[in-house]
């Protein structure tokens, strides 16, 4: 299978919950690096940003049902 790479300028912002809501799966979770096509530096940047996004209440910890 042929990995997808993102654009290496690729800036996660914790402050903007519409582009980091594409990278959570249904049930809350962090999509894994080989459904997003991203690179281990951009992975983990895109974890913190979540992480501190949820901390900050711009997003949830888990989904509503």
């Amino acid at each position: 299978m042929k990995k997808f790479k993102q654009p290496v300028d690729v800036y996660f912002d914790y402050r903007n919950p519409k582009q980091l809501s594409r990278y959570i799966d249904a049930f809350g979770r962090i999509a894994p690096t080989s459904r997003t096509g991203l690179s281990a530096k951009q992975q983990r940047q895109l974890a913190v940003a979540i992480k501190r996004a949820r901390h900050l209440a711009y997003m949830p910890f888990v989904a509503a049902n």
